[in-house]
């Protein structure tokens, strides 16, 4: 059976067109925040049916994609790395070690992409958090739900919260992600391009960690990463009438606990103005419905994909996800091209249905190279990179 998982079956299929899902919906958020450069248009110059246009736009966006496509992102990573590992433990060989040379790999990937993306990024996350797979890695099934539960129920948020109640005077420890953003802002609106680059790669990915530490994201992340590989030890991809069962449970019991998590979300983390409790069970409030949302639209794909016409629908996507690597760190390039004061400047003239439609634009764009580099290769450029650092051999 893991012979048959490894092998190029529509199992892979899904996952890559999975995949190619959570970049494409990555691109479409960044495209909205003009890749973490909040200047747009002044919406008294624009005409009231444009600006009507502009929120629903962003409402319906972030409502489906914020937050929900780096968990399918952080998922799809852990499962890789099943993947990767019983390749490998198949042939006698303990992936592990060459896993956190993998890890340290992808901190350069991630440095690259940090350089046009103000704020940090979410590859150095995974890089630091990856380390949580290794730990984890030869433990049973059993023992590693219990702790992926255990880190997705948000320990600190919780203890802050609980030693809030226990101590009044208790203060949430304070990172400075305010004043560091900040600064991002500063040398971001300046304009210049070697400022910008040194400013991203130093204090942008300062900046990024913290507030990751902050918003629950790191404890998240781990959590996904183990979600992820206890689905591939499931086999739970592989298409057959036991998985279909297994998907629809997934996606009925995801959607009936996003409604009152997500309620509790607005009451916690929108409506709150008690500031302890808007960062500590607020946050956690936050994380889980965006936890049930995320296996909403995971299952719903999964199961969508099933049929012949969704696979022709989406028969774009696996091409995107096969270069995943290489259109997530393109997209930031090209987005601070078009948006950022040292390239076009276009974010003073784009609103959000602008933006959208730009990011679409990208993506069809990503599309037409993955299919014309693909022809000719198995992997995307970045991917075929990584691979080949991945298994150099030291003298």
């Amino acid at each position: 059976m893991k012979e048959n998982l490894l092998s190029k079956t529509p199992r892979i299929e899904v996952v890559d067109a999975l995949r190619g899902f959570a970049v494409m919906a990555i691109l479409l958020v960044h495209s909205l925040e003009h890749f973490i450069f909040p200047v747009y248009p002044d919406p008294a110059t624009q005409p009231e049916w444009l600006n009507i246009l502009d929120n629903g736009v962003f409402s319906i966006i972030f409502s489906l994609f914020a937050g929900k496509s780096y968990a399918i992102f952080a998922l799809l990573f852990g499962f890789t790395f099943y993947i990767q590992y019983t390749n490998q433990q198949l042939k006698g060989n303990d992936f592990g070690y060459r896993f956190l040379w993998r890890l340290l790999l992808l901190v350069g990937f991630a440095t690259i992409n940090a350089a046009f993306f103000p704020g940090g990024d979410v590859l150095l996350l995974f890089s630091i958090v990856g380390i949580f797979l290794f730990a984890v890695r030869k433990l049973n099934d059993k023992t590693v739900l219990i702790l992926a539960i255990m880190l997705l129920a948000q320990p600190v948020e919780w203890f802050h919260y609980i030693a809030s109640i226990v101590d009044p005077s208790y203060a949430l420890p304070d990172l400075g992600v305010g004043a560091l953003y900040g600064e991002v802002a500063t040398y971001t609106k300046d304009g210049n391009f070697g400022e910008f680059i040194l400013g991203n790669i130093t204090v942008g990915q300062k900046a990024s960690l913290f507030w990751a530490i902050g918003g629950g994201r790191f404890l998240q992340t781990a959590g996904l990463f183990m979600m992820g590989m206890l689905i591939g030890r499931k086999q739970l991809f592989i298409s057959s009438e036991k998985n279909t069962r297994f998907w629809v449970k997934v996606l009925i019991i995801s959607a009936v606990l996003f409604c009152p998590v997500y309620e509790l979300k607005v009451l916690l983390y929108d409506k709150s103005d008690v500031p302890m409790i808007k960062q500590s069970v607020g946050v956690v409030a936050d994380m889980w419905q965006k936890f049930a949302f995320t296996f909403v639209l995971v299952s719903s794909f999964v199961l969508l994909y099933q049929t012949e016409r969704f696979r022709k629908l989406t028969g774009n996507l696996r091409f995107y996800g096969k270069m995943s690597l290489t259109n997530y760190l393109t997209q930031s390039m090209i987005g601070a091209v078009i948006y950022f004061p040292f390239g076009l400047y276009l974010a003073p003239y784009c609103g959000y249905t602008v933006s959208l439609l730009i990011g679409i634009l990208v993506f069809v764009a990503q599309v037409g190279f993955c299919k014309w580099w693909l022809k000719s290769h198995k992997q995307g450029p970045l991917e075929s990179i990584w691979h080949k650092l991945t298994w150099i051999k030291s003298k």
